[in-house]
């Protein structure tokens, strides 16, 4: 597979899931009901925030996959993807708040897990990852404000 398909691929996947799993799992009037924090954001904001993302992830995994397809950060991105993609199901799908807290702590650790894995060898990728782990650390406390506040 060429270089630039390899990328085309990886970003379709991340926005292609991601797209997939949001419209499979909307917010929904019962997302409406729950109380909230003063510090959460209009709902317009996640769409945008999230395509942003997803790109960088994509590329992200495409230089991991270029550089060792059996490797560690291989196995680190495909990971946290996988749990990305069990959030939305587990909080709106389920209206599992709780168990959507322990996805999204996992999915921070593993994200973090990338960084440092990818430091050295690729500080690109690293750097990719850097916002994502910013906004899904504000989304675990958004979480964990939605469950303590219901």
């Amino acid at each position: 597979m060429s270089r630039t398909l390899t990328y085309v691929v990886f970003v379709a996947i991340a926005l292609g899931g991601g797209v997939v799993i949001g419209a499979s799992n909307p917010p929904g009037e019962w997302y409406q009901s729950l109380v909230k924090p003063a510090f959460n954001p209009p709902d317009w904001i996640f769409g945008p925030v999230w395509f942003v993302l997803y790109a960088l992830v994509g590329i992200a995994g495409a230089r991991t996959w270029l550089r060792g397809h059996l490797s560690i950060g291989m196995l680190l991105w495909a990971s946290q993807m996988v749990l990305n993609f069990l959030w939305s199901p587990s909080f709106f799908g389920l209206r599992m708040p709780s168990a959507a807290l322990v996805v999204i702590v996992l999915l921070l650790a593993l994200i973090l897990a990338f960084v440092v894995n990818r430091w050295k060898s690729d500080r690109i990728s690293a750097l990719l990852f850097i916002p994502y782990a910013v906004w899904v650390s504000f989304e675990a406390l958004l979480n964990a404000s939605i469950v303590y506040l219901n």
